[in-house]
């Protein structure tokens, strides 16, 4: 998925946003889970990013 944008998160509708943090969050669980588990490269640097997309969805 791609990064978002201030931009784009603006053109969102309620709907959109709701969705679109939904998807956010189970990526983020997907990738904490394979960050625990130990299969998650170090170097991958997906979890900020993700973090940070859900912060501007809020």
């Amino acid at each position: 998925m791609t990064r978002l944008k201030m931009k784009t998160v603006r053109e969102f509708n309620e709907t959109d946003l709701k969705d679109r943090l939904d998807q956010l969050r189970s990526e983020l669980t997907k990738l904490r889970i394979e960050s625990s588990k130990g299969t998650l490269r170090k170097d991958s640097g997906k979890v900020k990013p993700m973090r940070r997309d859900i912060a501007r969805v809020y």
